[in-house]
């Protein structure tokens, strides 16, 4: 969130910004958030011995679950 607020921040008064560029960061830092959440997910489960690719399905299961599949 942090980082949308200092891009709009950013944006000189003289200069356009349209919905379609907030909405394009918005969308890039909700991905870039779930990843985060994902790999914290994973590397939580790593003291655990699983696979790597069963770790990764339960770490997609818990973000749906958790933030609603996107």
């Amino acid at each position: 969130m942090q980082e949308l607020i200092d891009k709009l921040n950013n944006v000189k008064p003289t200069q356009y910004c349209s919905i379609e560029t907030i909405r394009g960061w918005a969308e890039s830092l909700l991905e870039k958030e779930k990843e985060q959440i994902v790999n914290a997910y994973k590397e939580g489960c790593s003291d655990r011995i699983l696979d790597e690719s069963t770790d990764a399905v339960r770490a997609q299961n818990y973000y749906n679950e958790t933030y609603g599949e996107k």
